[in-house]
């Protein structure tokens, strides 16, 4: 099982893996995802963008995903725990609007004004740090279909229960590792420091002037 030495080390590898694909963009979740995806735009010389996708956190529990929401408000709900919890759907309409105003408000600010590429007929790489539970990322698969792209999920590592729900849904996937015994995408780095919104403003601001 590989131990990856930090965020852009992993992206560094992904991109070694990537160089054959045509693709048309990048695409990071922010905020850990854009670090990586940043390294593989800058490798394959694409442009980089991001999909804000944002949890839907079980009622004091906050870490156990529910669900996610996307930018349009459309939201994709793990069924079987909300069933487990006895909750409905209405029972977290306050948490999903709270999510979405979030989420609105973190692509205003990471964008600064940028209008999201056009994803309408091509082909992006959709990037994370990892895949635990597979909720978010899934969200930004159902997105980009909503909006006409063709997907090429990849990540440094994956859950084999998220691999299994998402793989599906995109038309490739690049997973360098996907090791049975998993807690958290933490565990497979040596450096795994919060990113800031900061270094997610930089490094978008970073890839637009190089384009």
């Amino acid at each position: 099982m590989k131990i990856f030495k930090d965020r852009q080390s992993a992206g560094q590898l992904l991109a070694n893996r990537l160089k054959d694909i045509k693709a048309d963009l990048v695409l990071g979740i922010p905020r850990g995802g854009v670090v990586v995806a940043a390294e593989i735009a800058k490798d394959l010389n694409l442009p980089l963008d991001i999909v804000v996708t944002r949890k839907i956190g079980a009622p004091g529990q906050e870490e156990l995903a529910l669900g996610a929401v996307d930018p349009d408000g459309e939201v994709v709900w793990e069924d079987r725990l909300l069933s487990d919890l006895g909750l409905k759907i209405d029972d977290l309409k306050l948490e999903v609007l709270d999510q979405w105003k979030e989420l609105k408000r973190r692509e205003d600010l990471y964008r600064n004004g940028r209008s999201l590429l056009d994803v309408n007929g091509k082909t992006a790489i959709l990037i994370d740090d990892g895949i635990a539970t597979g909720a978010t990322v899934l969200s930004a698969i159902k997105y980009l279909k909503r909006h006409g792209a063709r997907i090429v999920l990849a990540v440094p590592v994956a859950s084999q229960d998220a691999l299994r729900k998402v793989e599906g849904q995109v038309d490739q996937s690049v997973v360098l590792e996907a090791p049975e015994y998993f807690q958290a995408v933490g565990q497979f780095y040596h450096q795994f420091e919060p990113v800031t919104d900061k270094e997610v403003i930089y490094l978008l601001e970073a890839s637009s002037s190089r384009q």
